[in-house]
């Protein structure tokens, strides 16, 4: 097999282990949950984490890889990443446990933000539209996949073993990137933005901090006041440190390109609507439901298995659709289908949410795609590193805020739902008790410790709190993704695309355009 295609298997494989390990943590909350005796707020820390180092790295990982080689930045991704995962399925805590996830958000953002340059590298301009296709239906494997090896795992071993079972796909990853594929740099690239990589992360670690503590302390406490305050005057700082700098880690010009501007529009919504909505069902099939963590996982897999289908589809329509036209329709039906998921009643089964799986399962698919394909077509080659870990920090700043303000809104919804529910019965003076128990799979030790009469009025309570408080964010998440497939209609242009006079061997060749 031609070593281009060997790039594209170990490129492949990285990055399956990374997607793969995201939707399995989402199945597995609720035993994380159980076995630490964590809040909901731990949880949101657990994914937040990760999403959060991953964000904040990977405009300057991009930065560096241009500079030292980005087959050596992603072989060292893959080492930090599998170790990271053996320190994840060995923790003893849920704050440990977000370390150790932060920890993998390094060796995550390393690979990231060179694995649509290493492709691109790789393959002749003729050939990268099939490339950028496979890619795209890896990543809907990944998806697929995930929440069943997920539930197999969890239920039939331990959450444990998630982590665990990175170590043997990073072995075989490391060797194939180490023996197929060939170095690639700019010889030209700048050193490291430092004062620009402090001012970001710290602008967003603040920014989700105040999120995240919206709700259990209130929207003017000085533990969140305070945050979002320093997140606006970091990020002001972060402004005018790129402007000033000779070298900037993100060139702001590159936001005057509409195309540009509008990819990074639609990394960040496709992350805060759907994906960031996924982790509240996951808390209702197990929490309210009472579904094991495999029964989860296969009720899951008509949206993963549509965002599979879906990629497949549009690989091969990219070559001949101009790019906006599968966005935006993408995002339309993203949309549609989270309403669909929406005007769940307590009582209402699994099979409430199908037809929204499925329709917001192809959205996402027509997404994913030519998103990835206009990381880095609207730049020239010298700037692919900065344009691909940008799209994908957008990605993970819309995993972080929209599991932090989703979960905020959820919370606060419950808990006022939750008291009207049972303000006209025998447990109106436990309802904050009850709530809390939402998250605990078997229902919480409380439920069990109730008699038979008032625990069907618990329950009753809790599946109609819930379905207010789930039914909010899904409106939430709808309009995300309604709004951004008008952006991306306004924004995309064909004419933005850059085609390079000629391709030499180090340079990074810009990927083909749709048309």
């Amino acid at each position: 097999m031609q070593r281009r295609w060997w790039t594209l298997v170990a490129v492949c494989l990285g990055v399956f282990m990374l997607l793969l390990d995201v939707t399995i943590v989402n199945v597995a909350l609720p035993d994380i949950q159980k076995a630490f005796s964590a809040s909901l707020s731990d949880l949101q820390w657990v994914i937040d984490t990760y999403a959060l180092v991953l964000a904040a790295l990977l405009l300057t990982a991009g930065s560096v890889a241009d500079s030292l080689g980005r087959r050596r930045l992603f072989a060292t991704g893959i080492v930090l990443f599998t170790l990271s995962s053996v320190l994840c399925g060995a923790a003893g805590g849920w704050l440990f446990l977000a370390v150790a996830r932060g920890l993998q958000g390094v060796g995550g953002a390393l690979m990231f933000a060179t694995s649509l340059a290493l492709i691109a590298q790789a393959f002749p301009p003729a050939e990268r539209g099939l490339a950028f296709g496979v890619f795209g239906a890896v990543t809907g494997v990944a998806v697929a996949v995930g929440p069943v090896i997920g539930g197999l795992l969890t239920s039939g071993l331990s959450w444990r073993w998630i982590f665990f079972v990175n170590l043997p796909l990073g072995v075989v990853a490391l060797t194939l990137t180490l023996s197929r594929v060939e170095e690639s740099r700019d010889p030209d690239a700048p050193p490291p933005d430092v004062p620009g990589f402090v001012s970001f992360s710290s602008a967003l670690a603040c920014l989700v901090f105040g999120l995240i503590r919206s709700e259990p302390d209130g929207w003017g406490s000085v533990r969140v006041a305070g945050p979002l305050v320093a997140a606006v005057a970091l990020l002001g700082a972060f402004v005018v440190v790129e402007v000033r700098s000779i070298a900037p880690m993100f060139d702001l010009r590159l936001l005057r390109v509409p195309t540009f501007t509008g990819g990074l529009v639609a990394a960040w919504a496709v992350s805060a609507s759907i994906f960031s909505l996924l982790t509240y069902l996951v808390i209702y099939f197990q929490g309210v439901l009472g579904y094991s963590a495999l029964q989860t996982g296969l009720r899951i897999l008509p949206l993963s298995g549509a965002i599979f289908v879906a990629a497949g589809i549009a690989g091969r329509l990219s070559e001949r659709v101009p790019i906006r036209w599968l966005i935006a329709p993408g995002f339309l039906l993203v949309g549609v289908g989270i309403l669909l998921l929406s005007g769940v009643r307590a009582g209402d089964g699994w099979t409430h949410f199908l037809p929204g799986f499925v329709v917001a399962g192809v959205g996402a698919g027509f997404i994913n795609v030519p998103l990835a394909a206009t990381a880095v077509s609207v730049v020239e080659p010298r700037r692919a590193g900065m344009a691909s870990g940008a799209n994908s920090t957008f990605r993970q700043v819309g995993i972080a805020t929209g599991v932090a303000v989703l979960g905020s809104i959820f919370t606060s919804r419950l808990s006022g739902a939750m008291g009207d529910a049972l303000a006209r019965t025998p447990l109106a003076t436990r309802s904050a008790e009850l709530g809390h128990a939402l998250t605990d799979r078997q229902g919480g030790a409380l439920m069990r410790d109730l008699p038979p009469a008032q625990r069907g009025l618990a329950s009753h309570a809790i599946q109609q709190s819930f379905a207010t408080a789930f039914n909010g964010i899904s409106l939430v998440a709808a309009i995300v993704s309604l709004s951004a497939g008008v952006a991306t209609v306004l924004l995309i242009r064909q004419r933005d695309v850059v085609v390079p006079a000629h391709h030499g061997v180090d340079p990074l060749p810009a990927p083909a355009a749709s048309r």
